[in-house]
C-alpha cells in the first residue's frame, strides 16, 4: 500500500479540573455511584438554568495561551441539537462560530525531526453521560459525567498530520503541556483526555483529501497509532478494490486490534447549531488574559532547554524528564540536595525508573522522597559506600521507605578502606586464580585485570573502596 499515505485530523476532548460540572454545582469528579452526581441542569429538567464556570474558562485561556492561539474576547456558547442516549437535555452546550481559542501551533519532534502542527481552535463544552453496553440487547447510562467542562482541541485544515508517528508525538506533547498548565490529569484510561483521529487516504502526490473516518474509543497513545495504520489498509484496500470509501465514525476495538464501524458522520449543518440563549457572550479583557499569562508555569519545551543548558544533560534525558512536570520537579528537587545533576539524572532515569515500571507506580506514588535519593547521591560521592552497595541499597529504600543512612548503619553497608583488610582479600583472590595472574604478568594480557579486580570486591560484598582495591591490584601484579 506504499502508492497511498494517510492524512489525520485530530480533535481530542480534556476533561477540566474543577470542582465543579461547567453550569451547575454538582462535583467534577470520576467515578463514584452511577447517577449521584446529578442535577436538573446537567439532566436538563425543563426550567433548568446554567450558571457558568468561570475556572473552566480560564482553563481553555490558558490552554489557549500555552498552544500559542489568538484568543476570541466575545466568545460565545452554542447549541449543539442531536439526540443520542447519553444526551439527557438533546442538545450539548458547545462554542461554534466564536471559540475562545483560535488560529494556533504546536511543535513536536517526529523521529529526530522538528514538525508544527497547526491548531485551528480551542473551544468549551460540556460532556456527556457514559454508555455501559452488557450481555444481550440492554445497556446502561450513567450521568455522572453529564455536564463536567469539556475542551476540545481541534487542529487546522489542511492538516499537518502525515502518519500515526506524527499523531502520538502531537498527542504525547498536547497531553505534556495540558497537565502542566495544570488544566487536565491526562488519564486516558479514565476518559478524561479523549482523542478522536479523523483518518483519511489519498495516492501519493494527490492534491485531493479523501473520505474521513472518525475513530472512537482510543485510550492509549499505542491505540491511536495502531488505529490510525489499521483505517489506512483499510481504506486503501477499500480503494484498490473499486470501492468507495464512506464518511463514518468507526470505533476502536483493542482485543482485535481493529475498527468497526458504529454510524453515519453528520455535518455541522446538521446539528442545527443556534446561539445559547441562556449565556450571554464572553468578555475576555486583555487584563483577564495577562491575569492568566502571568501564572503560567515554565513549558516543557523551554524546561527542557533548561535543563540542558543548566544541568549539562544530555537532550534525550532532558526529553524524557521533562514529559511528566511531576518528574522533573522530582529530578530538580534531587538536584537541589545533592549537588550533582548528571549523577541524580542517571539514577532518577536508571533504577529508580526500573523500579517504578515494575510496580506500576507513578512518580507522586513513589516511597523514595527527593531528599532520601539525594542523600544516597551524596553518599556515593563521599565515598560512604559503592556504586555497586548502592544499586541493593535504592532496592531497600524503595522497599521500605527507610532513608538511606539508616539502612546503610543497619546493615553495615559502609565502604571498607581499610587497607589492610583489602590486602588480605587481595592475596587470597590471587592465591585462587594463579593462571589469570600468570597471563596478566607473563603474557601480558591486562584485560584480565579486571576480573582480579571483580572477585575482590565480590568478596568484599560490594563494600570495599574501589579506588583503594585497584590501587593494591596493581601493586601486587608489578
Amino acid at each position: 500500500m506504499s502508492e497511498y499515505e494517510v492524512v489525520v485530523g485530530m480533535e481530542c476532548h480534556a476533561e477540566l479540573l474543577t470542582e465543579s460540572k461547567m453550569f451547575c454545582g454538582c462535583r467534577n469528579e470520576f467515578g463514584g455511584e452511577p447517577n449521584t452526581r446529578c442535577c436538573p441542569v446537567c439532566l436538563g429538567f425543563p426550567g433548568a438554568l446554567p450558571v457558568m464556570n468561570k475556572l473552566a474558562v480560564e482553563h481553555v485561556i490558558r490552554t489557549s495561551l500555552a498552544l500559542n492561539c489568538q484568543i476570541t474576547p466575545n466568545a460565545k456558547f452554542d447549541r449543539k441539537n442531536y439526540y443520542y442516549p447519553d444526551l439527557p437535555k438533546g442538545y450539548q452546550i458547545s462554542e461554534y462560530d466564536f471559540p475562545i481559542g483560535v488560529k494556533g501551533w504546536l511543535d513536536v519532534e517526529v523521529n529526530g525531526e522538528a514538525k508544527r502542527i497547526h491548531i485551528l481552535r480551542v473551544h468549551l463544552e460540556e460532556d456527556t453521560g457514559k454508555l455501559f453496553h452488557v450481555l444481550g440487547d440492554e445497556s446502561y447510562v450513567d450521568y455522572n459525567r453529564s455536564g463536567v467542562p469539556l475542551m476540545e482541541i481541534v487542529t487546522d485544515f489542511p492538516p499537518d498530520i502525515r502518519s500515526s508517528d506524527d499523531a502520538r508525538a502531537y498527542l504525547a506533547k498536547l497531553r505534556a503541556i495540558l497537565t502542566y498548565i495544570g488544566v487536565c490529569d491526562g488519564k486516558m484510561e479514565e476518559g478524561s483526555l479523549r482523542c478522536e483521529p479523523n483518518v483519511s487516504v489519498r495516492v501519493v502526490g494527490s492534491d485531493t483529501f479523501g473520505t474521513k473516518s472518525e475513530i472512537k474509543n482510543l485510550n492509549s497513545f499505542r491505540a491511536v497509532q495502531r488505529g490510525i495504520d489499521y483505517e489506512l489498509e483499510r481504506q486503501a484496500e477499500v480503494l484498490e478494490s473499486g470501492g468507495r470509501v464512506i464518511q463514518e465514525t468507526r470505533g476502536w476495538n483493542d482485543a482485535k486490534q481493529i475498527t468497526f464501524s458504529q454510524r453515519s458522520k453528520e455535518g455541522a449543518e446538521e446539528y442545527r447549531y443556534f446561539p445559547e440563549p441562556d449565556l450571554v457572550p464572553l468578555d475576555i479583557t486583555e487584563e483577564w488574559i495577562e491575569t492568566v499569562r502571568a501564572s503560567m508555569p515554565e513549558l516543557p519545551d523551554a524546561r527542557k532547554a533548561r535543563f540542558i543548558e543548566q544541568y549539562g544533560i544530555s537532550a534525550y534525558d532532558a526529553g524524557l524528564l521533562t514529559d511528566s512536570r511531576a518528574l522533573s520537579d522530582y529530578f530538580e528537587a534531587v538536584v537541589k540536595e545533592s549537588g550533582d545533576p548528571k549523577g541524580s539524572c542517571n539514577w532518577v532515569m536508571g533504577d529508580l525508573a526500573r523500579l517504578q515500571n515494575t510496580n506500576g507506580r507513578d512518580i507522586s506514588e513513589c516511597p523514595v522522597t527527593p531528599g532520601d535519593l539525594a542523600t544516597m547521591v551524596q553518599r556515593i560521592n563521599d565515598g560512604t559506600i559503592t556504586g555497586r552497595i548502592a544499586k541493593t541499597l535504592i532496592e531497600e529504600m524503595y522497599a521500605t521507605g527507610f532513608a538511606p543512612d539508616v539502612i546503610i548503619e543497619e546493615k553495615g553497608w559502609k565502604t571498607v578502606k581499610d587497607s589492610g583488610a583489602i590486602i588480605e582479600m587481595v592475596e587470597k583472590v590471587f592465591a585462587e586464580n594463579p593462571q589469570i595472574v600468570a597471563d596478566i604478568k607473563e603474557r601480558g594480557l591486562t584485560a584480565k585485570r579486571g576480573f582480579l579486580v571483580g572477585q575482590v570486591m565480590k568478596a568484599s560484598q560490594g563494600k570495599a573502596d574501589p579506588k583503594e582495591v585497584n590501587r593494591l591490584v596493581d601493586e601486587k601484579l608489578r
